[in-house]
């Protein structure tokens, strides 16, 4: 692959013939250019010869239910597999999946496919649809959104690492197309009412200004169209929103932790309607723990081990809700 806009010819040609998402190339190709040109990510040139060795990987098999599949086990010898993992493994950590990739099983720190089990038989359906899914990681939920017949599927996520990992992933499908990467953050997108549904999954509490976050969603929605929110909350009224001191569950880019009410309140508040909460589970380690291919530390390590209803800093343990919202 070389370090220039090829990559990502396929995504704008396919991007070019859509009525309603050419509008985005008035901005796309400036600045995809300039994240392959200008990126100063210490690691850029290592990842893009491991992407050149992935690529010599490929299969017409895919399956995208809860382990993305790609690939038989017996279509690659047993050195290949050594090889093709080790290149994979420079990619870590991979947060989400899980993945399954020539018979080698990716094991990633969260079970994302609990997460859109959880929502999809609560949302509108995404066939033919214009997706638009909002830090998307490394693109998991971008392949089962695809495999519910989406139109197009689009992922944004300013993560370098992410962007490698989701073409490591792509690189390896033949005649793949309806689904694409683009390593942007939300603030990059032109005030367009481009998508059918969009995805905020994990991404609200990182906002500092979460109501600009939600104003700048309904602007990228065509009317009536869907935003499906999935985030951490906490327990209280309309008027109950978490600040931390520092840090939550270890974590440290956390602004704010509404309330259900709370999170309905500023939905409201942004001009959306049909508000509707569908689910709420406690995070546990079935759905986030360590692995060999992500971490050494996670959610077991982040709760108060004498009350693991409480995090380490004396928070409520993580939980999380589903809500769904329409566009005016």
């Amino acid at each position: 692959m070389n370090r220039d806009l090829s990559y990502f010819a396929r995504d704008l040609q396919e991007l070019a013939s859509d009525p309603d998402l050419i509008r985005w190339l008035t901005v796309l190709p400036g600045q995809l250019e300039k994240f392959m040109l200008e990126n100063e990510h210490g690691d850029f040139g290592r990842w893009f010869k491991h992407l050149d060795k992935i690529a010599r990987y490929r299969s017409s098999h895919r399956n995208f239910s809860s382990y993305v599949e790609i690939g038989r086990d017996d279509e690659i010898s047993e050195g290949q597999k050594k090889d093709l993992a080790n290149s994979l493994m420079q990619y870590a950590p991979w947060r989400k999946g899980p993945y399954r990739l020539f018979g080698i099983d990716l094991e990633s720190e969260w079970r994302s496919d609990k997460k859109w089990d959880r929502l999809i038989n609560n949302i509108a359906p995404l066939k033919g649809r214009r997706i638009l899914d909002i830090g998307c990681g490394n693109g998991y939920h971008l392949w089962r959104m695809l495999n519910e017949g989406a139109a197009q599927v689009c992922g944004i996520d300013p993560c370098t690492n992410y962007f490698f990992q989701f073409a490591a992933i792509r690189t390896m499908i033949e005649n793949i197309s309806g689904i694409h990467f683009f390593p942007l953050a939300l603030q990059d997108l032109p005030d367009s009412r481009m998508f059918d549904t969009v995805f905020s999954m994990g991404v609200i509490y990182h906002q500092k200004s979460p109501i600009e976050h939600l104003e700048k969603i309904r602007k990228l929605l065509v009317p009536s169209g869907q935003m499906v929110l999935e985030t951490l909350f906490v327990t209280g009224d309309s008027s109950t929103v978490l600040t931390p001191e520092d840090r939550y569950a270890r974590m440290g880019n956390i602004w704010f932790i509404p309330s259900i009410d709370a999170l309905s309140l500023w939905l409201r508040k942004t001009g959306f309607r049909d508000i509707k909460v569908h689910n709420t589970a406690v995070t546990d380690s079935s759905e986030q723990h360590a692995t060999g291919w992500s971490c050494t530390e996670s959610l077991d390590d982040f709760l108060d081990p004498e009350n693991p209803k409480l995090t380490v800093e004396g928070y409520e343990a993580p939980q999380r809700v589903i809500i769904t919202a329409v566009s005016p």
